[in-house]
């Protein structure tokens, strides 16, 4: 897609948003956003599953999709990553730190993700998001109210007022039901590790596996009390 982009949006087309989208389905929320931005909008996925990049590109064929390349995932999640660019019709951006996990390490010691997971998780996917996200004017992300108690309160629509850009949810409203229905119904293509006990998958170094009724987030960062990675807050 075109990498130069004229800004548009704001604070106010967000909040209006949110409330006349508030009720509208996931493609229609899509499709508002493709319209109203045009080639400023992409959208991020962690590639636990391909459920918002089913939904993009169907609205938005050829879509870019921010994937955050830690240096630290899960063999299962790059081999998502590759086949869900292969099989979709997306625009795929591999994004990195700006260091490698070799010289972050020499710089800042080893294992800083289990010293201080909040400034690893801050260099190698907070920043790299930050300048991925500068040619746009929107992004597409899969936030569920249900996902977390941090994210309870999640607009359809929101302002990032951090990024300056408009921050779309398509599936907020989404229940756990609506999520396995659709992606049984349209054969979306999931992270073989959500079959084996990692219904959040994030790093490998900080994500373990979930027993049966445990918070399906329990496995990122546990005993650290983080419950964020900091893109969403």
């Amino acid at each position: 897609m075109n990498a130069t982009i004229t800004p548009v949006g704001g604070p106010e087309l967000a909040e209006r948003a949110a409330r006349e989208l508030e009720e509208a389905s996931a493609a229609e929320i899509i499709s508002w956003a493709a319209r109203t931005f045009g080639d400023g909008l992409c959208m991020t996925s962690s590639m636990a599953d391909a459920l918002m990049v089913d939904l993009a590109s169907k609205s938005v064929p050829g879509i870019d999709v921010v994937f955050l390349d830690t240096g630290y995932h899960f063999p299962e999640t790059i081999g998502t990553r590759d086949a869900v660019a292969s099989v979709y019709d997306i625009n795929l951006i591999n994004v990195e730190p700006v260091r490698t996990v070799a010289e972050q390490d020499l710089a800042l010691g080893p294992r800083l993700h289990g010293r201080d997971p909040a400034i690893c998780c801050h260099l190698r996917k907070v920043e790299p998001l930050q300048r991925a996200l500068e040619p746009y004017s929107a992004w597409l992300t899969g936030l569920r109210r249900e996902d977390s108690v941090t994210r309870r309160d999640t607009p359809v629509v929101q302002w990032d007022r951090r990024r300056r850009m408009t921050k779309v949810n398509p599936i907020a409203r989404w229940t756990q039901e609506q999520v396995d229905t659709y992606m049984a119904e349209n054969g979306v293509m999931v992270n073989p590790l959500q079959y084996d006990g990692f219904p959040s998958i994030g790093c490998e170094p900080c994500t373990r596996r979930v027993a049966p009724g445990e918070d399906p987030r329990s496995g990122r960062w546990a005993g650290t009390g983080k419950t964020e990675c900091g893109i969403h807050v």
